[in-house]
């Protein structure tokens, strides 16, 4: 499992965001892009007399291109090679449409997400302090890896009193991962996750997962253009922040990773021949979606651990999550480690047929 900040790290800086972040809700009447001449692009808000000047995030960049209808290729060549023309396109849309209103999130001086004004705001601070008291009184767990990334908070907890044996020597734990996106990269989710103590690598099961889409009733703001909560909006955050409580417990609870030990016991049993761990490793990477850089380090992995299984193969692909930079990218092949366990038996033979 791939380390990230401290626990103690991650809470003092979702303190800070939790005051340095803005939202509002803005017509994109009264949005405009400028070109600045370090070749960078800022966002303007123009409320009144005064404008609010904001630096674009990857993210946020993304949104407006998609917003605005921009395909991602010429909107990226545009930002890279002619970022005049960028302005002069978005500036152009914005106008078009003047009325439109869209929720702009902010934090330090920059617009970091662009969504929808029916977006509903679940932040990273309330759900983590609504789950880490919950993990205090689970005896015996603790968070084993959390990060706080551009898109994503991630809490990764592991309750070492929930174990069992896949094969001799090889034990795993139950645990769960709790994420969140402030800026529509995805739900609030809890879901189980097996950490595997031979090697430390964590798999994210997606077999049962709890999910809260940030879409509820449309915002509204105020003159300033910040955004204001009524009552019932903040009672139906209460209630789902309070059924995060038996969501975390039903993730480590004992019949459900009962449930998903024997598939990984039964994933030991689809073998397949050391002349066709290339092959196997090749067309998982199509499958799924490894880049040549990770298809090479899960080659390596599966050869050095030298169990040619499916079990084996997954078992290297959460082995490679640790190896790579982002940690959101690790996460997702922690992922897709476990689809690869319950992958399709017509899959898995296309897999390991005779001709590989």
């Amino acid at each position: 499992m791939k380390a990230g900040k401290t626990l103690q790290e991650l809470a003092a800086e979702l303190e800070r965001q939790q005051l340095a972040k803005k939202d509002l809700i803005v017509s994109t009447g009264v949005l405009s892009m400028d070109s600045r001449d370090d070749g960078g692009i800022a966002l303007n808000v123009m409320g009144g007399q005064m404008i609010q000047h904001y630096d674009v995030g990857e993210i946020a960049h993304r949104q407006i291109g998609q917003f605005l209808k921009i395909p991602a290729t010429y909107y990226d060549r545009m930002r890279r090679e002619y970022p005049q023309l960028l302005t002069l396109n978005a500036n152009g849309w914005f106008a078009k449409m003047p009325q439109a209103k869209r929720m702009l999130r902010t934090l330090d001086g920059t617009a970091r997400a662009l969504l929808s004004d029916r977006y509903r705001r679940i932040d990273n601070f309330e759900v983590a302090s609504a789950v880490l008291p919950i993990i205090s009184r689970m005896e015996g767990a603790g968070v084993e890896s959390c990060e706080l990334t551009d898109s994503r908070m991630y809490l990764k907890v592991v309750n070492p009193r929930v174990t069992a044996e896949i094969k001799k020597g090889d034990i795993v734990q139950a645990g769960v991962l709790i994420s969140n996106s402030e800026v529509g990269m995805g739900s609030v989710t809890v879901s189980p996750l097996i950490y595997r103590l031979v090697c430390s690598n964590g798999m994210i099961a997606e077999d049962g997962k709890l999910r809260k889409y940030h879409v509820g009733r449309a915002n509204e703001s105020r003159e300033d253009f910040s955004i204001y909560r009524n009552e019932t909006i903040e009672a139906d955050d209460k209630a789902f922040l309070m059924k995060l409580e038996d969501s975390v417990k039903a993730a480590v609870d004992q019949a459900r990773f009962a449930a998903i030990v024997d598939k990984l016991r039964e994933s030991t049993e689809a073998t397949f021949q050391p002349q066709q761990v290339q092959q196997v490793v090749e067309l998982a990477s199509k499958e799924y979606g490894f880049t040549d850089s990770e298809s090479s380090g899960i080659l390596g992995h599966l050869a050095a651990g030298g169990d040619l299984s499916l079990y084996g193969l997954a078992n290297a692909v959460t082995r490679q999550a640790q190896d790579v930079a982002s940690y959101d990218r690790s996460t997702e092949l922690e992922a897709t480690g476990y689809r690869i366990i319950t992958m399709a038996p017509s899959l898995w033979r296309s897999l390991t047929k005779e001709r590989v």
